[in-house]
């Protein structure tokens, strides 16, 4: 089971690997963002950009090289938006064509719960009473590590409309036990198909001991 696939429309295309073994070359351009890189970092963004290849692959769209661009964002062929997310144990792409999806956020993390500061240093505090009452209720779920996975969700969502850094105190998240959550944009947001944006609605799973979290921003319906 793909468990990006579970969490995102099926315009999105994905793809996801558990581990390194047997994915091959990076393409040309895309050495240089591993050029100085340790082994473990040039394993995860090999695998990465694999991954990235199938889901475009798969979309029917160029499987070339997926650069690094502006502030470590990856660069799509034209016409295609798409996310990448590695952590240990998990390197997953998602895909889409701009006609369909206009922006894409994806992100796992460890199940686990948060280093200590850490949930101070990323949320509010009407955050964390959420978050508090959410755990009273299903104590199984690390929702400290879905808040800040969601909210990584949220910024790779918003960079490529905006250009512009989005900080964690910028959107204020609320996770539901449903397996979805809303973040509300706590400033200006950016006009897409003549709209403004100001709010982000996501979905998330449990899944292999991930926490995983996606927003795919669907594109306007053209008034007749």
């Amino acid at each position: 089971m793909n468990p990006l696939a579970s969490v995102l429309p099926a315009a999105v295309s994905t793809a996801v690997r558990c581990d390194d073994d047997g994915v091959g070359a990076l393409h040309p351009n895309e050495e240089a963002a591993v050029a100085k890189a340790v082994a473990s970092r040039r394993a995860e963004f090999t695998t990465a950009r694999a991954c990235a290849r199938e889901a475009l692959a798969a979309l029917g769209a160029p499987a070339g090289a997926v650069p690094v661009g502006e502030k470590r964002s990856p660069v799509w062929p034209d016409g295609v938006v798409g996310s990448i997310t590695h952590t240990p144990g998990f390197r997953g792409a998602a895909v889409a064509w701009a006609s369909a999806v206009r922006s894409l956020g994806i992100d796992a993390e460890a199940h686990d719960v948060l280093p200590s500061g850490v949930l101070e240093a990323v949320s509010s505090e009407a955050e964390r009473a959420v978050l508090a009452g959410l755990a009273a209720d299903h104590p199984d779920v690390h929702w400290d590590r879905l808040l800040f996975s969601a909210k990584e969700s949220v910024y790779k969502t918003w960079f490529p409309l905006t250009g512009r850094w989005l900080g964690f105190e910028e959107a204020a998240l609320t996770p539901a036990a449903d397996g979805t959550f809303t973040a509300e944009l706590l400033v200006p947001g950016p006009v897409v198909d003549g709209v403004e944006v100001s709010s982000f609605a996501g979905r998330w799973t449990v899944a292999g001991g991930h926490v995983i979290t996606a927003i795919a921003l669907a594109a306007q319906p053209v008034s007749g």
